[in-house]
């Protein structure tokens, strides 16, 4: 099971919702930091699931607005893919690591130019990170969301360690 419908499973656990809610609790906990949610896909995956007996449809609302509920077979679902996520170690998939793979096939100019372009990504997105992070209990989420923040942001701050030691290598001559 995909991390998006655990997730679309657990935020039902608290009471039926309809999809822009669903999206509205997800945004909240800042899945878009963590997780890969394609926000257009919740509705499909809120059907879906309804139509395998995971959620119930219990409103049918004007404007298409219709509310799901938990199943109890979405529960134990749930439930035991909750546990799964925490006893297994998956690889993180991650475009960035393609790109090292390959970076002898940059020139050195090139590969310096887009070493310090990504330091200055990282550097701004472990700032935003660092900023989300306190300010979404104001709006209900609970305390612990933000361990999932502090987890990126030390993702985060591990991979621009690495990259200005990678990037002394390069101008040393030592990589590619």
């Amino acid at each position: 099971m995909s991390s998006t419908r655990v997730l679309l499973l657990g935020v039902l656990l608290d009471g039926p919702l309809h999809g822009y809610e669903v999206r509205r609790r997800l945004e909240l906990m800042g899945t878009h930091h963590w997780a890969n949610v394609a926000y257009g896909s919740i509705y499909h995956g809120l059907s879906k699931m309804a139509d395998e007996g995971l959620l119930e449809r219990v409103e049918e609302g004007k404007g298409g607005k219709t509310v799901y509920a938990i199943t109890e077979v979405g529960r134990a679902e749930f439930g035991r893919h909750l546990l799964s996520h925490w006893w297994e170690i998956k690889p993180i998939v991650d475009p960035f690591q393609v790109a090292l793979t390959f970076m002898d096939r940059l020139s050195a100019g090139e590969l310096a130019s887009a070493m310090e372009a990504r330091a200055a990504q990282l550097h701004f997105a472990i700032s935003m990170t660092e900023r989300a992070m306190g300010g979404k209990q104001a709006y209900g989420a609970p305390r612990h969301i933000d361990e999932c923040l502090r987890l990126n942001v030390l993702e985060l701050q591990a991979q621009l360690t690495w990259l200005n030691e990678a990037m002394e290598k390069v101008k040393n001559g030592e990589l590619p």
